[in-house]
Protein backbone atom coordinates (compact mmCIF):
# COMPACT_ATOMS: atom_id res chain seq x y z
CA UNK A 1 0.00 0.00 0.00
CA UNK A 2 2.81 2.34 0.89
CA UNK A 3 4.66 1.43 -2.26
CA UNK A 4 1.72 2.31 -4.51
CA UNK A 5 1.24 5.58 -2.67
CA UNK A 6 4.91 6.54 -3.19
CA UNK A 7 4.76 5.38 -6.79
CA UNK A 8 1.67 7.51 -7.44
CA UNK A 9 3.27 10.57 -5.85
CA UNK A 10 6.45 9.99 -7.88
CA UNK A 11 4.49 9.64 -11.14
CA UNK A 12 2.44 12.75 -10.51
CA UNK A 13 5.58 14.73 -9.59
CA UNK A 14 7.42 13.52 -12.69
CA UNK A 15 4.48 14.40 -14.95
CA UNK A 16 4.20 17.83 -13.37
CA UNK A 17 7.90 18.53 -13.79
CA UNK A 18 7.93 17.25 -17.37
CA UNK A 19 5.08 19.44 -18.58
CA UNK A 20 5.91 22.60 -16.64
CA UNK A 21 9.22 23.65 -18.12
CA UNK A 22 10.80 20.92 -20.14
CA UNK A 23 11.73 21.99 -23.63
CA UNK A 24 10.57 18.65 -25.04
CA UNK A 25 6.92 19.61 -24.44
CA UNK A 26 7.13 23.32 -25.20
CA UNK A 27 6.39 24.61 -28.71
CA UNK A 28 8.47 27.38 -30.21
CA UNK A 29 7.13 30.34 -32.13
CA UNK A 30 9.44 30.40 -35.15
CA UNK A 31 8.13 33.85 -36.07
CA UNK A 32 10.07 35.42 -33.20
CA UNK A 33 13.01 33.01 -33.02
CA UNK A 34 15.28 34.85 -35.46
CA UNK A 35 16.84 38.27 -35.61
CA UNK A 36 14.56 41.26 -34.97
CA UNK A 37 15.26 42.57 -38.49
CA UNK A 38 13.85 39.43 -40.08
CA UNK A 39 10.51 39.56 -38.23
CA UNK A 40 7.36 40.51 -40.14
CA UNK A 41 6.50 44.18 -40.30
CA UNK A 42 3.76 45.35 -37.95
CA UNK A 43 1.74 48.21 -39.47
CA UNK A 44 -0.08 50.61 -37.12
CA UNK A 45 -3.88 50.59 -37.59
CA UNK A 46 -4.09 54.16 -38.91
CA UNK A 47 -1.60 53.44 -41.69
CA UNK A 48 -3.27 50.40 -43.24
CA UNK A 49 -6.29 52.31 -44.61
CA UNK A 50 -6.29 53.38 -48.26
CA UNK A 51 -5.75 57.03 -49.12
CA UNK A 52 -8.92 58.84 -50.16
CA UNK A 53 -7.58 62.25 -51.14
CA UNK A 54 -7.70 61.38 -54.85
CA UNK A 55 -10.92 59.35 -54.77
CA UNK A 56 -12.91 61.76 -56.94
CA UNK A 57 -10.02 62.66 -59.24
CA UNK A 58 -10.29 62.47 -62.99
CA UNK A 59 -8.49 59.35 -64.28
CA UNK A 60 -5.22 59.94 -66.07
CA UNK A 61 -4.48 63.30 -64.43
CA UNK A 62 -2.06 64.08 -61.62
CA UNK A 63 -3.48 64.80 -58.16
CA UNK A 64 -2.84 68.55 -58.31
CA UNK A 65 -4.02 68.87 -61.89
CA UNK A 66 -7.19 66.89 -61.19
CA UNK A 67 -7.96 68.95 -58.09
CA UNK A 68 -7.64 72.22 -60.00
CA UNK A 69 -9.45 70.83 -63.04
CA UNK A 70 -12.33 69.52 -60.96
CA UNK A 71 -12.64 72.76 -59.04
CA UNK A 72 -12.59 75.07 -62.05
CA UNK A 73 -15.75 75.64 -64.10
CA UNK A 74 -15.79 74.48 -67.70
CA UNK A 75 -15.87 77.28 -70.26
CA UNK A 76 -19.41 77.99 -71.41
CA UNK A 77 -20.98 75.82 -68.70
CA UNK A 78 -22.22 77.57 -65.58
CA UNK A 79 -22.74 74.67 -63.23
CA UNK A 80 -20.81 75.89 -60.21
CA UNK A 81 -20.02 78.79 -57.92
CA UNK A 82 -17.61 79.78 -55.17
CA UNK A 83 -18.50 80.21 -51.49
CA UNK A 84 -16.25 81.94 -48.96
CA UNK A 85 -15.06 79.82 -46.03
CA UNK A 86 -13.72 76.33 -45.53
CA UNK A 87 -14.83 73.28 -47.48
CA UNK A 88 -16.31 71.63 -44.37
CA UNK A 89 -18.41 74.70 -43.54
CA UNK A 90 -19.57 74.96 -47.15
CA UNK A 91 -20.39 71.23 -47.19
CA UNK A 92 -22.66 71.68 -44.16
CA UNK A 93 -24.35 74.76 -45.67
CA UNK A 94 -24.88 72.97 -49.00
CA UNK A 95 -26.45 70.01 -47.16
CA UNK A 96 -28.83 72.30 -45.28
CA UNK A 97 -29.80 74.11 -48.50
CA UNK A 98 -30.31 70.83 -50.40
CA UNK A 99 -32.56 69.53 -47.63
CA UNK A 100 -34.91 72.51 -48.06
CA UNK A 101 -35.25 72.23 -51.87
CA UNK A 102 -38.64 70.90 -52.98
CA UNK A 103 -38.46 67.75 -55.09
CA UNK A 104 -34.76 67.09 -54.36
CA UNK A 105 -33.77 63.92 -52.55
CA UNK A 106 -30.33 63.24 -51.08
CA UNK A 107 -29.51 59.59 -51.77
CA UNK A 108 -26.19 59.68 -49.89
CA UNK A 109 -23.54 62.03 -48.60
CA UNK A 110 -19.80 61.62 -48.20
CA UNK A 111 -18.24 64.45 -46.22
CA UNK A 112 -14.74 63.07 -46.58
CA UNK A 113 -15.10 63.33 -50.36
CA UNK A 114 -17.26 66.47 -50.23
CA UNK A 115 -20.02 64.90 -52.33
CA UNK A 116 -23.82 64.67 -52.16
CA UNK A 117 -25.54 62.12 -54.41
CA UNK A 118 -28.88 63.71 -55.29
CA UNK A 119 -31.94 63.09 -57.39
CA UNK A 120 -33.82 66.09 -58.79
CA UNK A 121 -36.57 66.30 -61.42
CA UNK A 122 -35.84 62.82 -62.73
CA UNK A 123 -32.06 63.31 -62.97
CA UNK A 124 -29.36 61.89 -60.72
CA UNK A 125 -26.08 63.76 -60.27
CA UNK A 126 -23.50 64.68 -57.65
CA UNK A 127 -23.16 68.02 -55.90
CA UNK A 128 -19.46 68.31 -55.12
CA UNK A 129 -17.82 70.78 -52.73
CA UNK A 130 -14.08 71.20 -53.27
CA UNK A 131 -11.40 73.50 -51.90
CA UNK A 132 -10.15 76.40 -54.03
CA UNK A 133 -8.05 79.46 -53.20
CA UNK A 134 -11.11 81.68 -52.74
CA UNK A 135 -12.88 79.23 -50.38
CA UNK A 136 -15.03 76.34 -51.59
CA UNK A 137 -16.30 75.58 -55.08
CA UNK A 138 -19.76 74.00 -55.35
CA UNK A 139 -20.59 72.25 -58.63
CA UNK A 140 -22.85 69.64 -60.16
CA UNK A 141 -21.01 66.70 -61.70
CA UNK A 142 -22.02 63.39 -63.19
CA UNK A 143 -20.77 60.13 -61.62
CA UNK A 144 -17.69 60.21 -63.89
CA UNK A 145 -16.64 63.61 -62.50
CA UNK A 146 -17.61 65.53 -65.64
CA UNK A 147 -19.75 68.69 -65.35
CA UNK A 148 -23.45 67.86 -65.15
CA UNK A 149 -25.05 70.14 -67.74
CA UNK A 150 -28.59 68.78 -67.61
CA UNK A 151 -31.50 71.09 -66.95
CA UNK A 152 -32.14 69.70 -63.45
CA UNK A 153 -28.47 70.05 -62.42
CA UNK A 154 -28.25 73.65 -63.64
CA UNK A 155 -31.53 74.49 -61.88
CA UNK A 156 -30.32 72.92 -58.61
CA UNK A 157 -26.98 74.76 -58.73
CA UNK A 158 -28.77 78.04 -59.48
CA UNK A 159 -31.04 77.51 -56.45
CA UNK A 160 -28.02 76.63 -54.27
CA UNK A 161 -26.17 79.73 -55.43
CA UNK A 162 -29.17 81.90 -54.51
CA UNK A 163 -29.50 80.21 -51.12
CA UNK A 164 -25.79 80.43 -50.23
CA UNK A 165 -25.00 83.76 -51.88
CA UNK A 166 -22.17 82.39 -53.99
CA UNK A 167 -20.08 84.12 -56.66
Amino acid sequence: MRLTRYATIALVSAALLATSGCSWFRKEDKLYAGDANSRPLEVPPDLDMPRTDGAVAIPGASATASASASAAPVAGVSNGFTVAGSRDDAFTKVGDALATMDGLTIASRAQLLGVYDVGYEGSNFLVRVSTVEAGAYVAAVDPRGQPATGEAAVKAITALKAALGGN
